[in-house]
């Protein structure tokens, strides 16, 4: 499989560089990965994602809270509960090109 991709201009300013950096550092880690994928399907809150996951609500709420500061997933209260959903679109085309370059059985 031969991919071509311009090597002048990928990124247009320093702020697109820092906000690409935020997804990629985000998503890096293996569970945040996969935190990512389930919360895909839809909207979830902390103790979901720890129960699906089978995590404790502490560790799902951290990294959750990394995904959010990363700029991968949006969040919002309701009373005691704090819920997640993916905050662009784009996000989940990126691991799914990631997924279709490096693992390509599943595509």
């Amino acid at each position: 499989m031969s991919i071509q991709v311009s090597r002048v201009g990928l990124f247009r300013n320093a702020k697109q560089i820092e906000i690409a950096a935020d997804v990629f550092k985000g998503i890096a880690d293996p569970l945040r990965l996969h935190m990512l994928c389930i919360i895909a399907e839809r909207e979830l809150c902390v103790q979901e994602v720890a129960e699906a996951l089978s995590i404790s609500h502490s560790s799902a709420s951290k990294h959750l809270g990394i995904l959010h500061q990363d700029r991968v997933l949006a969040r919002r209260k309701d009373a005691n509960k704090v819920y997640y959903r993916v905050g662009d679109e784009r996000t989940l085309v990126l691991v799914s090109m990631i997924r279709d370059v490096f693992c390509p059985e599943h595509a």
